[in-house]
């Protein structure tokens, strides 16, 4: 059983938010702690030039929304910006984090060359790592 379990969701996938959490729950020892991470990812000062005023701020605050919603009571959300594959492993080596449980998707062509967010945990977490499919 693990005691600071981390559990990166990606807003834009469905249903495996739900997996991960039950997973997590089903993992954590008792007086553990689970804590939810959503990353944004940074845009480009080239590209952030042509979007609205305050457009940043509302996609963050979105996020927020979004990942509260999702969020238990016992849970934790936490948003942060960055890479995904690299902040979350970042976010759990400074939080000691003893375990990740990440949702992953069949790799597609794409995959083979930038590889995903799910095995760049996989090979850079400085803990257990539980990838579900």
């Amino acid at each position: 059983m693990y005691k600071n379990i981390l559990v990166p969701i990606a807003l834009d996938h469905d249903n495996a938010s739900t997996n991960s959490l039950e997973v997590a729950h089903r993992l954590l020892a008792k007086g553990g702690s689970i804590t939810l991470l959503h990353v944004v990812e940074n845009i480009p000062a080239y590209v952030a030039q042509y979007l609205p005023e305050g457009q940043m701020k509302k996609n963050r605050q979105i996020a927020t929304d979004a990942l509260s919603a999702i969020a238990g009571k016992d849970e934790k959300a936490v948003i942060v910006s960055g890479h995904a594959g690299t902040t979350i492993t970042e976010y759990a080596e400074k939080n000691g984090a003893d375990l990740i449980v990440i949702a992953s998707h069949r790799p597609g062509l794409q995959d083979y060359f930038l590889g995903s967010t799910a095995a760049r945990v996989v090979r850079h977490a400085p803990c257990a790592v539980h990838v579900l499919r």
